[in-house]
């Protein structure tokens, strides 16, 4: 009888709750707006070659090579965040090999780690949510072969400083140091300019968040070039489609479209985290296009009466130190003045208590 391996059968499932997504979508750290007019236009311009050719990865990796200011020896286009994860611990990672992660987090890097037999080991970040640099320091050691570090960080859109980043991955220059830049423009902030000093060092980014490109599944991997070399071999050379290679210049060419986004994105993670200020109710403030808050026993019948009032909002109860959690997502401002409407509504009807004042260094200055 066919078996699949062990370590498969013992996997933890990702279980995204696709089922009946409709109405206003604010569950999956989405672009609810929608992608740049001008990707929509090489949509319609597109012929049937694009079809019907198998895809060349190569140019649309100049063109964002250039665009990032790197060289293309450092770069790999790959089908979204995942893959690229998928090829970190394809590379680098054995058998009883450790592989470290900061909870909670993106559930995939233990999944695709424990896919090769090595052994993750989970770093809890404290009751404020902040990356624990020192709980990490601690944990490294010889067998720690891989370290994935999103920031910010889904769920909490906390932070991980360019300082501390450095310091692990000098710390542990036997593992490869994957940094998770999905919502980097939310912060502002990135380690992309390290790549190829520090040896070690992996970016990867997404066209999923700031690009609305969520249904090309695209993304880049980015590390120095004598690393990218062995990543290449595990990846296949048909992973982007051709489409999303097409539309990749124009989405990164309208940079009027993503700097409108983001500024609109932070404008209303502010006005979400006043909401819950003003409210009494506790939340982490937030460097993603997304706020975490906590709601206790009210959490599954907000989440219900939220989804009865078209909007769709994400139940975080299962992540670790997330209990009684709902993650929000942010976007432009008119779905935002619907979002808080239809919030207040929601909490008014299900009866919402906060159960106590929030701390004052809960609130961002």
């Amino acid at each position: 009888m066919l078996k699949a391996r062990a370590v498969v059968q013992n996997l933890k499932e990702y279980h995204p709750p696709l089922g009946r997504r409709e109405g206003l979508r604010l569950d999956f750290n989405e672009n609810v707006g929608g992608c740049s007019p001008r990707v929509l236009a090489v949509l319609a311009s597109l012929s049937s070659e694009v079809l019907n050719k198998y895809p060349e990865r190569e140019a649309g990796e100049e063109v964002v090579a250039k665009f990032l200011g790197i060289s293309i020896d450092k770069l790999l286009l790959t089908n979204g965040v995942d893959e690229g994860i998928h090829l970190l611990c394809e590379t680098y990672l054995e058998p009883g090999d450790e592989a470290l992660t900061v909870v909670p987090t993106f559930s995939l890097y233990e999944i695709y780690a424990g896919a090769t037999g090595a052994k993750t080991v989970s770093v809890q970040a404290g009751e404020d949510l902040a990356f624990p640099t020192e709980k990490v320091l601690r944990a490294l050691n010889p067998a720690t072969k891989l370290i994935a570090i999103a920031t910010p960080n889904n769920p909490t859109g906390a932070v991980a400083s360019r300082q501390d980043l450095l310091k692990i991955a000098a710390a542990a220059p036997q593992a490869a140091l994957l940094v998770d830049e999905a919502y980097w423009q939310f912060n502002g902030e990135t380690i992309l300019d390290q790549v190829g000093i520090v040896p070690n060092l992996f970016v990867a980014r997404t066209f999923s968040k700031v690009y609305g490109l969520a249904g090309f599944r695209v993304g880049i991997l980015a590390g120095a070039p004598e690393q990218m070399k062995q990543v290449r071999r595990v990846s296949s050379p048909y992973n982007v489609n051709g489409v999303a290679l097409a539309c990749l210049a124009e989405a990164l060419a309208d940079r009027e479209f993503v700097s409108s986004y983001v500024s609109q994105v932070v404008e209303s993670r502010a006005r979400l985290e006043k909401f819950y200020a003003e409210r009494g109710i506790r939340f982490w403030p937030s460097r993603a296009n997304f706020v975490l808050a906590y709601f206790g026993d009210f959490r599954q019948p907000l989440v219900a009466e939220m989804r009865r009032r078209g909007i769709l909002v994400r139940d975080r109860n299962s992540d670790p130190g997330c209990a009684g959690c709902v993650r929000i997502t942010v976007g432009p401002r008119l779905e935002t003045d619907r979002l808080l409407t239809e919030l207040e509504a929601a909490l008014a009807a299900i009866g919402f208590q906060p159960a106590g004042k929030i701390r004052t260094a809960e609130v961002r200055r």
